[in-house]
């Protein structure tokens, strides 16, 4: 199978081609900033129709994979133009020409389009965003369902794997690297989610390109937790010390966007219809250890 995936050198992206390319399919990879480690390195920006259209001319893909996005949730709030111009108009041109060219569509969304009021979201729940990376995001899923006529929308939570991306270190990183240095941390207490190993989450949406599955999933770990819990769990499983941990509330955070406080997703219909099933984060954190240990980057 050919696949084309945008933000091919991100967390997400990254794994997503390496584990496509280990399945033996043709494998794709646009970037902008900072060239994909695997696959055929393309480069081009989501926001460029012309550029798009020449790439998805040349390479013909049976499947588009758009995991490119600005998710930076407080430079969106920031640069409320550049988030509209990326997660939203650079969604909707995707679509255009994934229709054009009869690609099957995955478009990766987000948690964050839930308002954080309820916990434990079904794909049926109404969206309502607290905060305008979530509203972007949701304005993809609008674009994708309205334009693309054959389409999967996935949500995952604060995903996470064993490698930096593009330049960013992610939170479970993020938490290993400050406690190795015995740096203490402060965690809020008040934001649950469903974190999400990028392993876990590129192997469940390869199989639902594999399947052409349709419809809105939601691709997420199976275990709902709160930040701090969640990084007492990663010290625990380093054998960290869990005391340089320190709990924290929202508002102590000097965040300039709001964030919601439960968008915890429910993956009962993710573990019905997939092989590859949503993991615990018991489970998923021993597969990051094992990444991790392999890689070099952390001795137990």
């Amino acid at each position: 199978m050919k696949i084309l995936i945008t933000g091919g050198s991100g967390l997400l992206g990254s794994k997503i081609s390496e584990k496509a390319m280990e399945k033996g399919h043709d494998v794709y990879s646009g970037y902008n900033a900072h060239e994909a480690e695997f696959g055929i390195p393309v480069k081009l920006d989501v926001c460029q129709g012309a550029v798009l259209q020449k790439t998805l001319k040349e390479v013909e893909p049976e499947v588009v994979i758009h995991t490119a996005a600005l998710t930076n949730v407080d430079k969106c709030e920031e640069d409320k133009d550049l988030a509209w111009k990326v997660n939203a108009e650079g969604t909707k041109n995707i679509a255009k020409l994934s229709r054009k060219h009869k690609a099957f569509l995955i478009y990766v969304s987000t948690d964050y389009v839930f308002s954080g009021e309820q916990g434990l979201y079904k794909e049926r729940d109404e969206p309502d965003p607290v905060n305008y990376y979530g509203a972007t995001k949701l304005e993809g899923e609008k674009t994708v369902k309205a334009i693309a006529k054959d389409w999967c929308i996935t949500r995952p939570s604060v995903i996470y794997g064993s490698t930096p991306a593009a330049g960013k270190v992610n939170f479970a990183l993020w938490v290993i690297e400050k406690l190795e240095k015995r740096e203490p941390l402060k965690i809020i207490t008040d934001q649950y989610v469903s974190p999400t190993l990028n392993t876990n989450l590129a192997d469940m949406i390869l199989e639902a390109a594999e399947r052409r599955l349709t419809g809105i999933y939601h691709l997420a770990g199976a275990t709902p937790v709160n930040r701090y819990s969640f990084a007492k769990l990663l010290t625990e499983k380093f054998g960290l010390d869990t005391n340089l941990i320190k709990p924290a509330k929202s508002e102590e955070m000097k965040w300039k966007a709001r964030r919601p406080k439960d968008t915890s997703l429910n993956v009962e219909k993710a573990k019905g219809a997939l092989r590859n099933k949503p993991l615990e984060v018991t489970e998923a954190l021993s597969m990051l250890k094992i990444e991790l240990e392999k890689s070099g980057e952390f001795s137990s």
